[in-house]
């Protein structure tokens, strides 16, 4: 039998908290696929647990909130594959922006289009 793959999420207190209550999160003795950005939280930090997700075989979709996708944008225009798929969302705080969304910035210039 094939076990599905996790749905990740760096994001806000709020963000991370509400996906928590769907039934999102797992936690292990040594790892978990959620982090929650506080201000206080390291930029390192981030980026860090990113690729750490990015090199999980047991995740499949990575959910950031897109200002945070912003601090670390030098690290997802470098990351390429296909599975996890990154996926920026919103959050309570900050409306998503296409135009800031790197992934429809790609999406947009293989449709042949120019700008979003």
């Amino acid at each position: 039998m094939e076990v599905g793959r996790l749905v990740s999420v760096i994001g806000d207190e709020d963000t991370v908290t509400g996906f928590l209550l769907a039934g999102v999160g797992q936690r292990t003795a040594d790892k978990s696929n959620f982090l929650i950005v506080k201000p206080e939280t390291k930029l390192e930090q981030v980026e860090q647990f990113f690729q750490g997700l990015t090199l999980r075989e047991d995740v499949g979709i990575i959910l950031i909130n897109q200002h945070i996708a912003n601090t670390i944008r030098h690290v997802l225009k470098d990351y390429n594959a296909t599975i996890p798929t990154v996926l920026e969302i919103p959050s309570k705080e900050h409306p998503y922006d296409p135009e800031q969304d790197y992934i429809m910035q790609r999406v947009n210039l293989f449709l042949g289009g120019a700008g979003i």
